[in-house]
């Protein structure tokens, strides 16, 4: 899953965010959002999947979607709370 915020604080957020509401559902990443992250990149591995959530402008740089451009894309739709 690849990700991307428009601010580093907003970035941390959306990583912060995907990790706790996944704890609510009893599913525990691998690696750890820390608070004061200011890379640009964080990565969440759930051993299956990892989360990518990129600073807009490092997501531009990496260009993972070019790595990965014959992969099939898949939408996913947040849950209804």
């Amino acid at each position: 899953m690849i990700a991307s915020g428009n601010s580093l604080r907003q970035t941390t957020s959306i990583a912060q965010a995907i990790q706790e509401d996944l704890e609510i559902q009893k599913i525990k990443s691998l690696s750890k959002v820390s608070p004061n992250d200011e890379s640009g990149w964080i990565a969440l591995d759930y051993a299956s999947v990892i989360a990518h959530v990129f600073y807009k402008p490092v997501r531009e740089f990496y260009s993972l979607e070019g790595l990965w451009s014959d992969a099939k894309r898949v939408r996913v739709i947040a849950p209804k709370r």
